[in-house]
């Protein structure tokens, strides 16, 4: 069998047991990153408490990354630090997080590859092309025959200082981001297969110029369900290791903020056939990305969910998801609610510190006057004016995990002590909460996660203000290169870009 036929046919796990009785030397990787998705258009700063930082075995023994443990060789953990989307990362926050990994990372020299799980869509404060500025730093380190492989979100934005650091990458394939831990393998599988046989891999990135919000391309509807779909066959061809299309992230107003293609392999001609045709598809079917469910403003889809005979409507209030990098503080929602009158809704939730601390004071039972939501960012938004009866208290000793329930004129409304999506049914009911029982439930969301998605009878999108507002053309757009739909007859055909780590 020739080298290239049996990279592309025999599975890991048989390249695996090949190196092994071969006697290769074990190789020494270290994985870790971070991730966040940063809106250049809120007013808050994503700081140091808002992460969360998985180190040492904490890491190791994370669920998603399972996939570490199957190989031959030992994946050292460094770190992983996360956060909700939100506004730009402090830049002391982003410093002393990249100063920590950075040093844990020499502890563990010398090492033959690294394998960076990072999102793609960190803003610093002060900062262009953070992931650039955190991936290229770690090639500083390790040197330049260590092999780095990095897994992204769907939504990343990608730079010629990311490409040039990376060896090989992978990017997830589906919104809702389903394929998590398959990514992670496809990132890994690349890694260690190339470290096992001796490859240098060629990397070709493709930029789009379009950029468009996740609710609009996501892959359950068309045309994205057909973009994505035919990556895993292009993924089986002779000589490409892994075929990735990117949407990019729209709310960061930043140069690199592009839809793109990338393929890893060995084949560089394939390679930059699959870029090029994935680009150009990707560009003809601008115009075809729209909403997957009925939208309208807030009042509307209020007035539609109230004149359906089925239960629950799920209505997302898509302009503050905290997921996309909403504030998810802003209470124009229950606003409109208790403006029109509706009863039998459930609204998860405001991230309100001061409100959920007064209803703690005041107890279950108690009913409270207190001003709801704009307490992060109020300049953006205004608070609502509410007397509350205080129903459920979230047994909790630690303060920033505090969540209340209260009820306002037929509206339950669920108030957060730190910024938190409702992604999952586990999360209303461990408030004493059932979804299913409520003629409307509201969410801070966009496209909804699949557990929310199965109740929704239907779900409707509201397309409200906020720091991720689906007003795409009006953003502010100071530093972005032409792309669509901000400039709406632009004209371009596809170019590739080789990894400066290629050419070597």
């Amino acid at each position: 069998m020739k080298r290239r036929d049996f990279i592309k046919q025999t599975s890991m796990a048989a390249v695996a047991a090949s190196v092994a009785r071969a006697g290769a030397a074990t190789k020494r990787i270290a994985f870790g990153g971070i991730q966040i998705e940063c809106s250049t258009y809120g007013n808050i700063l994503s700081r140091m408490e808002d992460f969360t930082v998985r180190r040492g075995q904490e890491l190791a023994n994370y669920r998603l990354f399972g996939v570490t443990k199957t190989y031959p060789h030992p994946f050292e953990p460094v770190f992983l630090a996360s956060a909700v989307p939100g506004g730009p990362v402090e830049r002391k926050t982003y410093d002393a997080l990249k100063s920590e990994f950075l040093g844990r990372l020499r502890d563990l020299m010398p090492l033959d590859g690294v394998y960076l799980p990072m999102h793609g869509a960190m803003y610093v404060e002060g900062m262009t092309d953070a992931e650039g500025d955190w991936i290229s730093a770690v090639r500083a380190v390790v040197g330049d025959r260590c092999l780095i492989s990095a897994s992204y979100d769907l939504h990343g934005n990608l730079s010629r200082r990311v490409i040039d650091s990376l060896d090989m990458m992978s990017a997830f394939r589906t919104a809702p981001h389903i394929d998590r831990e398959e990514t992670h393998k496809r990132a890994c599988d690349m890694l260690v297969r190339c470290l096992d046989l001796g490859l240098r891999p060629t990397l070709v990135w493709a930029p789009i110029p379009v950029l468009m919000p996740g609710e609009r391309s996501s892959t359950e509807y068309e045309p994205a369900k057909r973009l994505w779909g035919q990556l895993p066959a292009m993924n089986a061809r002779d000589g490409v290791m892994d075929v990735s299309l990117l949407v990019g992230y729209v709310w960061a107003d930043e140069a690199r903020a592009t839809a793109a293609a990338v393929v890893t392999g060995t084949k560089p001609a394939t390679l930059h056939g699959l870029a090029t045709d994935l680009a150009r598809q990707y560009w003809d079917a601008r115009s075809e990305f729209q909403f997957g469910v009925p939208t309208g403003t807030m009042a509307e889809v209020i007035a539609k969910a109230q004149s359906l005979s089925t239960r629950p409507v799920v209505l997302s209030d898509s302009g503050d998801n905290p997921t996309g990098g909403g504030t998810g503080d802003r209470a124009d929602a229950l606003a409109e609610l208790l403006r029109m009158k509706v009863r039998d809704v459930v609204l998860a939730g405001i991230a309100d510190r001061p409100a959920t601390e007064a209803c703690y004071q005041a107890g279950v039972g108690k009913v409270i006057t207190i001003n709801v939501g704009a307490t992060l960012d109020p300049q953006a938004s205004t608070p609502a004016e509410v007397t509350a009866k205080v129903v459920f208290l979230a047994n909790t000793d630690r303060l920033p995990e505090r969540q209340a329930v209260i009820e306002v004129d037929g509206v339950t409304v669920v108030v957060t002590a730190r910024r938190r999506p409702f992604h999952e049914i586990s999360d209303f009911t461990t408030l004493g909460l059932d979804p299913t029982t409520f003629k409307i439930v509201v969410v801070k969301a966009g496209y909804l996660v699949p557990a929310i998605a199965a109740i929704a009878n239907p779900n409707l999108m509201a397309l409200s203000d906020g720091a991720v507002n689906q007003d795409i053309p009006r953003l502010a757009n100071r530093h972005r290169v032409a792309t669509y739909p901000f400039v709406r007859d632009l004209r371009w055909s596809p170019a590739t870009i080789v990894s400066a780590r290629s050419r070597g």
